[in-house]
């Protein structure tokens, strides 16, 4: 049978998926994402001119805007079916006015990759959503503007090929500004005082287990113990004391599942659990989506659209999950209606949240076509889900208040009455918290019997670093940015050096923190937290139709200009001069950054163009070498090599401790 049809999507994965699915009639082709941008080598904005951006085919895509021409030909309908995103408008319709200007071109758009969600959004095309398209030009242009503009200072200041970003700039902030209280922080000690317990009338029983209480009250006031003095002073003193019950209190306490996953909490979630990076997360789940052979016909889109900051689900997605539920846990695990959450503002109705396509794709049926990362992060989300339409958990929760004349000892515990939308998700974890909680039945007025008083030491603790969960966490919170973009800020400042993640933690570097504080200084707004998030609802009100881009540019460059023409006129050049002296000259070497990281230049550059690497004073552990391991850098994140490499090849991701 003749094509008759093209179809453009980003991915050949995607394209192979959709092309078994629509069948010979169409002919689907991939443009491997954006195929027209900005100009790499110049700004590209023409600002006097309304900000009109100047757009050229990015360089080596000519073969693919030359393939797309001739598939299009003899072709009766034109079809772009690109991610259903600001991103996935702005590639088809800039894709369509290179190419298909006087031709009709359709907007095809689903949020999975099924054969009922893809067959049906092809009976009903659309034209281009301009005011997507008009949003995604705004934010692309303000992301020029910024680095563009800032990128020469950061190489003035400190050194070439360095760059900013209106998001990534102020994502770096949080994590320099976090290190800072870490290290300014100053530990406090105090102690806490333990009493295991049992209760008097059965505590003669060998297998009687005591139960834990800490000293709360001392007399009205909060019990607060700043030394080993005081708390063996205390212990002296309770250690003679009758413990009575005062007070017992419980109440039937319900928790509610989560709602089904949107992009950030996804990521979160992946790295709490499983110990994904975002990108990493992401790379799953656009696989997920496009999707994967499962032994049928044609390979299955297994998840719905994996950038998303809606939590609605489809009402057919939920009959079918209602209809599972009732039938494989039972009645009492149904609420009566569906559950429904909390839709963000600007969030776009016709979005759902991450969710299986299909209910009956159970994890542990597809385990055999999945590769180990595939099933664990499609369990993640297939658990989640299914938990989102379950009854909430039951527990009882109960509260003890135990006297020892004017010392006051709390003690608490829960025991699970039904576990609910546990029964699915995260049920190991409450069985290990419910046995390590549990008290026994006491009652008001019921004496105890202490069996030891346990004093222990302890410090107040600095803020923890970022993770990826917890950096994406503040980031939504704040408003920094878009679900979207949260990997690709993320891979950004480790590509860059600004920053390592180390053991999963993000430290910032030298280098970052320089850039970080060069940026507040001399550019506040674009740097602060609440201008970011007040950009990113302006592009979503772009989008939603109710403001123009014209608007947005302007109130963001002329006060952007003004600290522009401020830093450009004060900022100098930041010289470290070190302590060692060039063995071809004898200037003294000063510090700089290239694309490796760190290294020792010689002042009289470029008359003298002598370099070394910064070691760490570490020997190389290699046997019979005598070189010194320094810091390096690739895409995958800095690591220690030798001085005498290629000679010596010895890599390690960690430094090894001196000989």
């Amino acid at each position: 049978m003749k094509k008759t049809s093209l179809v453009i999507v980003e991915s050949p994965t995607k394209a192979k998926t959709l092309g078994k699915i629509l069948g010979k009639s169409y002919c689907v082709v991939a443009s491997y994402g954006h195929l027209i941008d900005l100009p790499a080598s110049k700004l590209g904005v023409e600002i006097e001119k309304g900000f009109q951006p100047s757009y050229e085919v990015i360089h080596g895509r000519n073969k693919t805007l030359t393939m797309l021409k001739k598939e299009s030909k003899n072709k009766e309908d034109i079809f772009v079916a690109t991610d259903p995103d600001r991103e996935g408008e702005a590639i088809g319709w800039h894709i369509k006015n290179k190419l298909f200007n006087n031709k009709k071109v359709w907007r095809v758009v689903f949020h999975e990759i099924t054969p009922q969600a893809v067959k049906e959004a092809f009976k009903n095309p659309r034209d281009f959503d301009l005011n997507m398209v008009e949003a995604q030009i705004g934010r692309r242009v303000l992301d020029r503007l910024v680095g563009y503009f800032l990128s020469p200072l950061l190489w003035k200041k400190i050194a070439r090929g360095l760059s900013a970003g209106r998001v990534q700039s102020v994502a770096l902030r949080q994590i320099v500004e976090r290190e800072k209280q870490i290290n300014n922080f100053k530990p406090q000690e105090y102690w806490e005082i333990e009493a295991k317990l049992v209760q008097a009338l059965i505590s003669q029983r060998s297998t009687v287990s005591p139960f834990s209480a800490k000293l709360i009250k001392i007399g009205d006031k909060k019990a607060e113990i700043k030394d080993k003095a005081q708390a063996d002073s205390l212990v002296a003193d309770i250690k003679n004391k009758q413990f009575i019950v005062s007070q017992v209190k419980q109440a039937e306490k319900k928790r509610s599942p989560y709602a089904p996953f949107i992009t950030s909490t996804l990521q979160q979630d992946a790295f709490n659990k499983l110990r994904f990076n975002a990108n990493k997360t992401m790379r799953i789940a656009q696989q997920l989506y496009e999707g994967i052979d499962i032994g049928q016909e044609s390979p299955v889109g297994l998840i719905t659209y994996m950038r998303t900051d809606s939590t609605h689900v489809a009402e057919e997605a939920l009959n079918q999950v209602r209809v599972f539920i009732a039938q494989n846990y039972g009645k009492d695990y149904l609420p009566a209606k569906p559950n429904f959450y909390k839709v963000k503002k600007h969030v776009q109705a016709a979005h759902e949240a991450i969710r299986p396509t299909l209910i009956s794709h159970r994890p542990e049926n597809l385990k055999n076509y999945l590769t180990p990362d595939q099933y664990k992060l499609y369990e993640l989300i297939y658990r989640r889900f299914l938990a989102s339409q379950m009854t909430p958990a039951r527990y009882l929760n109960t509260s003890v208040e135990i006297k020892a004349e004017n010392y006051i000892f709390s003690a608490s515990g829960f025991s699970l009455i039904f576990d609910g939308f546990l029964a699915c998700y995260n049920l190991e974890e409450e069985e290990n918290k419910e046995k390590k909680d549990k008290l026994p039945e006491l009652k008001k007025d019921e004496t105890l019997k202490l069996i030891e008083l346990i004093t222990s030491q302890h410090f107040t603790k600095a803020p923890p670093r970022f993770s990826d969960s917890s950096l994406i966490k503040i980031l939504e919170e704040e408003g920094i940015g878009r679900p979207s973009t949260y990997a690709p800020i993320i891979y950004t400042l480790i590509l860059r050096h600004y920053i390592r993640r180390i053991k999963g933690y993000f430290h910032p570097t030298e280098l970052g923190c320089m850039v970080s504080d060069l940026l507040v200084e001399y550019f506040p707004r674009v740097m602060n937290v609440k201008f970011t998030a007040t950009m990113e609802e302006e592009l979503d009100e772009i989008e939603e139709g109710q403001i123009g881009r014209l608007k947005v540019l302007q109130d963001f460059y002329l006060p952007f200009k003004e600290n522009l023409d401020f830093a450009q006129k004060h900022i100098k050049k930041e010289v470290i001069v070190s302590d060692q002296i060039c063995d071809k000259c004898g200037k003294p070497m000063v510090v700089k950054w290239g694309r490796k990281g760190k290294f020792l230049s010689c002042s009289d550059f470029p008359n003298c163009k002598n370099s070394k690497a910064i070691t760490t004073g570490v020997k190389c552990p290699q046997a019979g070498c005598n070189g010194e391991l320094v810091e390096r850098y690739s895409r995958r994140g800095h690591f220690y090599g030798c001085t005498n490499y290629p000679k010596c090849r010895f890599i390690s991701n960690t430094l090894p401790e001196p000989a």
